[in-house]
């Protein structure tokens, strides 16, 4: 309760991505009545569940790193003790066909680093070794620039040969920061080094999702915030947070709340927060930030087709990662390739991509036959474009007990999972400290 008026605490989240969820969650945890509001049937905002006639799919093919610690600290909270997280943990493996292998053994940190990358198949040993010394470089100047830069002019700064580049710096910097390495910010680029392939072994582990998007975090921290008291309003699109006397009302609601977080995009946010003027200048800042796409192409073939690993990367004009989802969720021959960042892909029209990716699977894996559907799902706002210096809001704003949640938020990464539930996190802390 408020210290002045004792008026019982009750909090509105709007939006159920994964920002939004693990705030309810945090506040839930602390026995917090919230109310999330999600404009979607589904939970899971830009990584959440698609529905076709018989499969799941998710609107972006993720992976998640053993250095997510929020996400799979609440993914372990809010699942049933008895169920497995739906995740597949393995040790990194970076493979790009037939041209690239780096893999990390079950050896204490640095040495599991060290190992894959004198062990990296696709490299000279010249390469690996100038892999091994920008690694050096960055742990001497703890992961921090002077001044940032984009990913490309660091890479040549620090002499790294044109392979290493190709199979692993750029290849990482796209998949992480979704943002192609000569827009993309070298300072964040170094701080996913810092947290993955610098931290400890199980760090840079790579968790492969069993599980739908929406199914693997947002649906069960539903159930958990609805046990504790809470409530979850699907399909109500939220066009405006408006301050009362007594906290906030939502949309044209009569309902009060002492405290509001709004989850959602941040183009969304920002037209939610542009009514009030104490907010000019982060609606401003909003308003500067651009975006990147994430496609992704699903493919059906014949059952008993298969890739040769579960996931792993392509180096054809459009195709970047392939995952077999038979192999990982059960979707026996549904093959899933992602896009990340801008690119040529964009120019095309759906059939006309799946077709083109048909043809980049059938050069790599001979025998897969023609698919008996495919669907592109193009998520042209997926992420904010993570350039050099750029400026994010933090979650406090000068509105008293208004605060943001979401991947676009203020920190040290790009637009992950990981960025989205720490910022619902923060944002939750911020409520109970000014509760």
């Amino acid at each position: 309760m408020t210290a002045a008026s004792k008026v019982p605490i009750r909090v509105a989240v709007v939006g159920g991505g994964y920002a939004g969820m693990a705030a309810a969650t945090e506040l839930a945890r602390a026995g917090v009545p919230v109310t999330i509001f999600e404009a979607s049937r589904v939970l899971g905002g830009r990584a959440r569940r698609v529905e076709t006639t018989d499969k799941r799919l998710d609107n972006g093919l993720h992976i998640l790193l053993g250095a997510y610690r929020e996400t799979l600290r609440l993914i372990d909270l809010v699942k049933d003790p008895a169920e497995p997280t739906g995740l597949l943990r393995l040790p990194l493996e970076l493979t790009i066909h037939n041209a690239f292998r780096l893999k990390a053994p079950r050896l204490p940190a640095p040495l599991h680093l060290l190992a894959a990358l004198l062990c990296a198949r696709g490299l000279r040993y010249r390469d690996r070794i100038a892999a091994m010394r920008f690694m050096s470089w960055a742990r001497r100047h703890d992961f921090r620039l002077a001044a940032d830069m984009n990913v490309s002019t660091l890479l040549i700064e620090r002499r790294q040969p044109a392979l290493v580049s190709r199979y692993l710096w750029n290849p990482l910097c796209i998949s992480a920061l979704n943002t192609p390495p000569a827009q993309a910010s070298a300072q964040v680029f170094l701080n996913v080094l810092r947290d993955s392939l610098n931290g400890t072994r199980a760090d840079c582990d790579l968790l492969l999702p069993m599980l739908d998007f929406s199914a693997l975090f947002p649906e069960r921290a539903a159930r958990y915030v609805e046990a504790r008291g809470g409530s979850v309003r699907l399909g109500v699109l939220v066009d405006a947070v408006r301050c009362t006397d007594h906290g906030f009302t939502i949309t044209s609601s009569a309902e009060r709340f002492t405290h509001a977080i709004v989850a959602v995009s941040p183009h969304r946010a920002g037209a939610l927060l542009d009514p009030h003027a104490e907010l000019k200048s982060i609606v401003q800042m909003i308003n500067r930030l651009t975006y990147q796409p994430i496609y992704s192409i699903y493919l059906q073939y014949a059952r008993e087709k298969r890739l040769p690993f579960r996931m792993g990367g392509l180096e054809n004009q459009y195709a970047q990662w392939a995952f077999d989802r038979g192999q990982l969720c059960g979707q026996n021959g549904l093959i899933g390739v992602v896009i990340s960042a801008s690119g040529a892909h964009q120019d095309l029209s759906h059939d006309d991509l799946a077709h083109a990716i048909h043809a980049e699977l059938a050069g790599n894996f001979p025998g897969l036959g023609e698919p008996l559907w495919h669907q592109v799902i193009a998520e042209k706002r997926a992420t904010f474009s993570c350039t050099p210096g750029m400026l994010r809001p933090g979650n406090a704003t000068p509105v008293e007990g208004l605060y943001l949640a979401g991947d676009y938020t203020a920190s040290d990464y790009p637009a992950t999972i990981e960025s989205a539930v720490r910022s619902g996190v923060a944002a939750a802390s911020l409520v109970l400290q000014h509760a």
